[in-house]
């Protein structure tokens, strides 16, 4: 599938995170963030189903992950490119189909905001997607009315949001730990031109794993199993935990816990954090010096560490990146944030916005791609590199291979992308039969071209002995998903019931008021369960101006008892 043109219209900058994700547009030359109906940059990328059937999409979705465990789901940008299915009360949805949710979301604010449709996009994927991953993706954006312009790798946006504020010439490695994912890039700016020299990740690291660590550590202290808690306990001990992980830089921590008539007691501080995440932290080490190898630098040869994603808040992170490069990191642009301004350039990149039409960008492909061989007899599934990982991008590579037999009739080429010896431990993206004419009595050669592009479009082709050529595009549907099936998407979404969005603060106010109370005892309970009733019932007496009074009262309150 090709990309499609631009619209005349904006062309917005999204940042589809595992935790949070927002939007920014290109305006008066420079990135602006793009806040929901919330007023808030920030929508927290979780979905619930509420008990009128009526899908939530972001903070209400947030508090109702405590009290609705069932009927809510978050870091499900994790299930990208599987065929995993979520259950949310009676309904099912794939990650493409909620990750479409919170894309539409993000979508009707930017269409309020910017007061005109919105069509086009570029949106930020971890560095170390594979092609299954950025598949989705794409589906996942066609199922909220968008059509992806270009993905860009997470770490290359944010290098593109400080390259246009720093406007030196240095190199530079971009430190993305997010919610979910990690990705390490090593890339040199000489403006107008940011060249990646390198990019590696761990898809399965992140601010998520940190806190469910935690979570460990804590019902090890207790001897506590999991399962000893139900659903609710689980997700309000870990909402706990997450609260308690961002706080920390400010002090030690200590949690308070009812299990079964038991009062429990937790600390943490620094010090304790640091050893129960020390498995962690190693596993932060591994990109870092595999990128270095790749791109052929030492720490010593980067003149500046960039910090992206709220995880790399964490002390023992900055400590750790700290100690391994020598130089204390760039953090004065918001961790944040920095990705969806990044997309946004980029976006006005392919605008060809006058005040940005000097920059250029150029990337590499993250992962290696080749196909199966047989390496005499007794290895049979090797895997024969044709674009090794870190490759400039746009790139065009050949090499050549034979047949096994001289009466051979049919060559069947497996595609795979990964980093393991045998073919089979890597990841099969697509399968070529070719027919072979033979040659009297030898093996014919065979060359094998991978052409891959910006946007991640793979075209093979093949050129035989005997002159036949074959080609073929990689196909960018999602794995499993035939039109048939593309089309149920499609038609399960449309019939979805979205809670209205311009009562969308009341209901995320409600959930708010609900977990708040889930989190309390005795007379703060009383008090919460008082503000509940007093907003349920100016709520049905429909004044909008006496509604927009108690809330703000209400939020204010919440966030003076740090609830």
């Amino acid at each position: 599938m090709t990309v499609s043109p631009a619209s005349s219209g904006p062309i917005i900058g999204i940042d589809l995170g595992t935790t949070n994700s927002l939007i920014a547009v290109w305006r008066n030359e420079k990135a602006e963030l793009i806040p929901n109906v919330l007023g808030e940059v920030l929508t927290p990328s979780v979905v619930s189903v509420d008990e009128d059937g009526q899908v939530l999409v972001g903070r209400a979705a947030k508090s109702r992950l405590t009290t609705h465990p069932a009927q809510t789901t978050a870091a499900f940008k994790r299930f990208m490119g599987t065929e995993k299915v979520i259950r949310l009360g009676s309904q099912s949805f794939s990650a493409p189909e909620l990750s479409a949710l919170v894309l539409k979301s993000l979508r009707a604010d930017a269409e309020s905001y910017l007061g005109e449709p919105i069509s086009d996009a570029v949106i930020s994927v971890p560095a170390y997607f594979n092609d299954e991953q950025r598949k989705h993706t794409r589906f996942a954006a066609e199922l909220a009315g968008l059509n992806v312009t270009r993905l860009i790798n997470e770490p290359t946006a944010a290098a593109m949001a400080y390259g246009l504020h720093e406007q030196a010439m240095e190199r530079s490695l971009i430190f993305d730990l997010g919610g979910g994912t990690f990705d390490v890039t090593v890339l040199e700016y000489d403006l107008p031109l940011i060249e990646v020299h390198a990019s590696t990740g761990d898809n399965m690291l992140g601010g998520e794993d940190f806190t469910a660590v935690l979570m460990v550590a804590c019902l090890k202290d207790w001897e506590l199993e999991r399962d000893d808690l139900s659903p609710k306990e689980q997700a309000r001990l870990w909402d706990r935990l997450e609260q308690m992980k961002h706080k920390l830089s400010s002090g030690t921590q200590t949690l308070d816990w009812t299990v079964r008539d038991q009062e429990q007691h937790w600390v943490l501080d620094d010090a304790r954090a640091e050893k129960i995440w020390q498995p962690l932290l190693k596993r932060l080490r591994q990109p870092i010096e595999q990128a270095m190898r790749d791109s052929r630098l030492q720490p010593r040869d980067l003149d500046s560490v960039v910090m992206v994603g709220g995880a790399t808040r964490l002390n023992c992170v900055q400590q750790l990146v700290s100690t391994l490069f020598g130089k204390l990191p760039y953090r004065h642009l918001d961790p944040d944030t920095v990705v969806a301004l990044g997309a946004a350039a980029q976006a006005a990149c392919s605008k060809r916005d006058a005040s940005i039409e000097e920059l250029i960008l150029t990337d590499v492909c993250p992962y290696t791609l080749g196909i199966a061989s047989q390496h005499g007899e007794k290895h049979p599934d090797m895997f024969s590199p044709i674009i090794d990982r870190n490759t400039i991008i746009p790139t065009s590579r050949v090499e050549r291979f034979w047949t096994t037999h001289p009466e051979q009739q049919q060559v069947e080429i497996k595609i795979y992308q990964g980093e393991r010896p045998r073919a089979s431990d890597n990841i099969l993206i697509d399968t070529l039969e070719i027919p072979v004419s033979p040659l009297k009595d030898s093996n014919q050669w065979l060359d094998i071209r991978f052409s891959y592009d910006i946007n991640g479009l793979l075209e093979v082709d093949v050129e035989m002995e005997t002159g036949a050529k074959h080609s073929k595009i990689v196909d960018r549907s999602p794995a499993g998903l035939d039109e048939e099936a593309r089309q149920q998407s499609h038609d399960r979404l449309q019939g979805l019931k979205i809670h209205p969005r311009d009562s969308l603060p009341n209901r995320t106010l409600l959930a708010r008021i609900e977990r708040a109370y889930s989190q309390t005892l005795g007379d703060e309970r009383s008090q919460i369960q008082s503000w509940l009733a007093a907003f349920e019932e100016v709520l049905g007496k429909q004044n909008k101006d006496d509604i927009l009074r108690l809330r703000n009262q209400l939020n204010d309150a919440l966030d003076q008892a740090q609830l």
